[in-house]
This record gives structure tokens, sequence and C-alpha cells, in this order.
């Protein structure tokens, strides 16, 4: 009996000691920081939350609605569509819309298949070369080029008034790129080595081992492609000079700035009939609508895909 208490009397002590030599970081939590935790999520949660839903709701309600509230209005009493109505049917916003899912679709194929292709030769050793483009590409991205010279660039290769001019220049974002050769580093030696002994070539073992193991860092960095080509207004701004082609990026932007919007030939700008809070309330839920839906189905493959590529790198 007494063996069994000095035994748990030696259990307590050492149980003791270890939670008093325990970092601050491990002991359990007091209700204090608990309900100082749970106030802080719900404030931060709040003030992401509560401005879309005032802008939801506004772009939904009537401009006499809106006008009574003030501006702004938290529930659509009066519930109407005629801003996204006059956005979409009023002036070239519906092929801009068009532009814009095209742009996002090719523009983010053409840059995955060169970043994974570029990211790839990096990552694989004796390669040669490789050191001297990784390092040209990483002066790229420390010193980027300034407005001017970019548009000398375009406008000698000839893109001006060019869809591709939105594309070609920013085709790889050094990001992106290190984040996959960070993680196609990662991958075991010895796969590359077995494929090579059964006769497989670099490009077999790219499309059959290191794209099915990499699917989660190409969802998100095609995410990251995609977000920055749907929201890229200034280059459409810049290197398309006829305003009916621009990106719905672009014709959103000077909706919202100016009050404008270019007319149905595209060739010159016109004031909307109404431009009223609403019409710009809805202008805000079309450029971020799109994203929203798309995140959820990325969302799960970010800690997987970008943390363990930027890790690695």
């Amino acid at each position: 009996m007494s063996a069994v208490t000095g035994a748990g009397a030696a259990s307590r002590t050492k149980d003791s000691r270890t939670k008093a030599g325990r970092p601050v970081w491990q002991e359990r939590p007091t209700a204090l920081t608990t309900a100082g935790k749970v106030l802080a999520l719900v404030l931060i949660t709040a003030a992401v939350v509560v401005p879309f839903w005032v802008v939801l709701a506004t772009s939904l309600s009537s401009s006499r609605q809106v006008t009574a509230d003030g501006g702004y209005t938290l529930w659509p009493r009066e519930f109407s569509l005629h801003a996204f109505h006059q956005i979409l049917t009023g002036s070239t916003a519906g092929r801009a819309l068009v532009v814009s899912l095209l742009l996002v679709v090719v523009g983010t194929a053409v840059s995955l298949a060169a970043t994974v292709l570029l990211a790839y030769a990096l990552a694989r050793p004796g390669v040669i070369g490789g050191g001297w483009v990784l390092r040209m590409t990483l002066i790229a991205f420390l010193f980027p080029p300034g407005i001017i010279p970019a548009y000398l660039v375009v406008s000698n290769l000839g893109l001006i008034d060019d869809y591709s001019s939105l594309v070609l220049p920013v085709v790889i974002d050094v990001f992106n790129l290190v984040v996959l050769r960070g993680f196609f580093q990662g991958l075991p030696g010895e796969l590359f080595e077995a494929a090579r002994l059964d006769g497989a070539g670099e490009f077999t073992i790219l499309c059959r081992i290191v794209l099915p193991l990499s699917k989660s860092v190409i969802a998100v960095v095609g995410f990251f492609y995609g977000v920055t080509y749907w929201n890229d207004f200034f280059r459409a701004l810049f290197y398309l000079n006829d305003p009916g082609r621009w990106p719905l990026s672009t014709l959103l932007r000077l909706l919202v700035t100016q009050g404008v919007t270019a007319d149905a030939n595209g060739t010159t700008a016109s004031a909307l009939q109404d431009t009223s809070q609403t019409t710009l309330m809805a202008t805000i839920v079309l450029a971020v609508v799109p994203v929203l839906l798309v995140y959820p189905f990325v969302q799960r493959f970010f800690t997987k895909g970008v943390l363990t590529g930027a890790v690695k790198s």
C-alpha cells in the first residue's frame, strides 16, 4: 500500500513539474482567454460579413428605398433587380462579361502550363543554366519593369489592341513559380529514379507522376491566376484602345469612378440613365460573387498546396 501511495505521489510530483515547465502557449487557456478569443472572432467575422451584406442588400433594393434609408440598407424591403438589368443590358457589359470569362479560362490555362513546365525544369537537378534562369526570374520579381518600358515592349511586339497583351506580359507569376518549384522538389526522388528505370522520359514523368501528385498546389495556383485575370482592369485600360473590347472589370471600374460606361458600339462613353447607389453596389457584387463561388471548392487545397510548397522552397 505504501509503495502504491509513494508511486502516486511521485507521479503527481512529476506531473506538477511537467506542467510548471511548460511554455505559456502549451498551457490550458483560462475562461477569460477563451472568451476573448470568441469575442475577437465574432468581431472579425462581423467586420467582414456586415459590409458585404450591406452592399448586397443595397444592390437588391429599389432606388426609392435606398434614398429613404440614407444611401444604404440592411434589408431589401422593395426587392428589385433593376440595377443588375441596367448594367448587363444597358451597355456592352454582356460582351465584357464573355470577354472576362474567356480571358480567365485561356489566361489561366496558358499561365498554368508555362509555370508548371518552368517550375519542373528548375526543380530537377543538373539542368543546364537552371540556376541562372532562376536568378534572373527572381531579379525580375524584385525589380519589376515600369509602366513605360512594359508598354514599349508590348507596342514593339505589335500586341496593342490585341487580347494577348493581357496575358503574355504576366504569363508567369514568380510567387506561383517558387511555390510550384518547392513542391516539385519535395517529391520523393525514388519515384523519378523508378520511372527512368522503366524508360520514361521527362515529359512522361511530368504528366503521369508529378501532375497527379500535385493536384492540390496546381488547383491553388490556378485559382490565384484566375482571380488575377478576373480583377485586372489596368492592362485593358492601357493596351486596348477600343472600349467595346474591354473586360468586365475595366467597365465596372469606369462605372464606379466616373458613372459612365461604353455605349452599344463600344466607341464612345455614355452616362447611365440611373447612376444611383444601387447601381454602384451592383457593380461590386458582380465583381466579387464569381470569386466567392469558386473559393469554397479551392479552399481545402490551400494548406496542403501553397503552404507545403512555400515551406519546402
